[in-house]
């Protein structure tokens, strides 16, 4: 027996979606990199900021959805083939547009582009992937086998990174350079990883790294389970708030060994990182469809219905704003990013204010276009 929430969209769910979204596009956009508040960083290497728990809400959220999504159809005897086909058909769209991002604007009319250069991993290709895998481990395995998933992919990425030597540096780097991810990115991927990354050759979005980030996504299947229950909503607020500061704790105790690293999507980082996810959905879940106080997430639902649409949208304008070259005051050539901060931000706050009310700034221009396409009910599904 299962409850509504196995049928109906979750307003929780949305807004959670859409908060994450738009804390995507904050940390992605400053007004400046040399100014910018620590928590609005991502770790340097191990540790944590608030920045860091982002991209695994991400696909957490994108796994409590696939069980809402797919379950009733896979329990009515939907074939699962065809559901597969359009997991597949859904994530090489995703991956797609992730290279698209990452290649953009491709050498036309500004900037450098090259084939030998073009970065394939990403944060779109990593959801892309983990929503491919997931959704074939969902489709094809029960809750008991989906635990498993979750306990080998985590077990089997801290052993590989622990027990097998790479060479010239041995087993058990847990350093940019000399560790196992470094070392298969750098050699499967020369040339085609991140510029800004710890250590060239290494790719946060990298090969190795996918399998435990596989792992976040079918935590979130397991809670999207929990939420397909017969027990009350206060039930199911009630433990998830419980499993979630589980996590956290099991996740610190980790760190001892495997340090919390969301470059490395150490294992601990995906216990770790779960833990946060369900905390912070649970204050969601309870506020919007426990309490239904749901006016105040409205915004942020908004943002959720077309989530990728406006992270697509957000990548485009981001790197046009910074190409674009205009007259400044002083007659001299400046980005159009350049021009908009120097005039409405930095004259009137401090730097780091400035930097940050940027970012917000953007999120705003960006929420208006998302509520046009809201209230003509364009919802972009790739």
């Amino acid at each position: 027996m299962t409850t509504a929430e196995s049928s109906s969209r979750l307003q929780s769910l949305d807004a959670f979606r859409g908060a994450t979204i738009a804390a995507m596009i904050l940390v992605n956009n400053p007004g400046s990199w040399n100014a910018i508040y620590p928590q609005l960083e991502h770790a340097r290497w191990n540790g944590w900021t608030v920045t860091d728990w982002i991209f695994p809400f991400f696909l957490w959220i994108v796994g409590v959805a696939m069980t809402l999504s797919f379950a009733k159809r896979k329990e009515h005897g939907e074939d699962r083939g065809k559901l597969l086909l359009h997991v597949l058909r859904r994530a090489l769209i995703i991956f797609a547009l992730g290279l698209f991002l990452s290649g953009f604007p491709f050498g036309v009319l500004w900037g450098n582009f090259s084939l030998a250069t073009w970065r394939i991993p990403g944060v779109l290709q990593r959801i892309a992937v983990c929503y491919l895998i997931a959704s074939a481990i969902f489709l094809y395995s029960g809750l008991r086998a989906q635990i498993w998933w979750v306990v080998g992919l985590l077990a089997s990425y801290w052993a590989a990174v622990m027990l097998i030597p790479v060479p010239g540096f041995g087993a058990g780097v847990l350093q940019p350079t000399g560790c196992l991810p470094w070392y298969i990115d750098s050699n499967l991927l020369a040339g085609h990883t991140w510029s800004g990354a710890p250590a060239p050759g290494f790719d946060p979005e990298g090969i190795l790294s996918t399998v435990p980030a596989i792992a976040t996504t079918l935590l979130g299947i397991l809670t999207g389970h929990w939420l397909r229950t017969a027990y009350s909503r206060e039930e199911k607020t009630a433990w998830m708030f419980v499993f979630g500061n589980f996590f956290l704790v099991a996740g610190a105790i980790m760190d001892i060994w495997f340090p919390i690293n969301k470059n490395l999507w150490s294992s601990s980082y995906v216990v770790f990182m779960a833990g946060f996810a369900l905390v912070c959905f649970s204050m969601f879940y309870w506020l919007m469809d426990v309490k239904g106080h749901a006016k105040w997430g409205r915004p942020f639902v908004i943002y959720g219905m077309n989530a990728i649409a406006v992270f697509v949208l957000s990548g485009i304008i981001g790197r046009l704003i910074t190409l674009i070259k205009v007259t400044g005051s002083d007659g001299n050539p400046v980005t159009l990013k350049g021009m908009i901060y120097n005039t409405l931000f930095v004259p009137y706050f401090s730097p780091v204010n400035a930097s940050t009310l940027f970012a917000v700034a953007f999120i705003l221009v960006l929420y208006l276009v998302v509520w046009v396409m809201w209230k003509r009910k364009w919802f972009i599904k790739v």
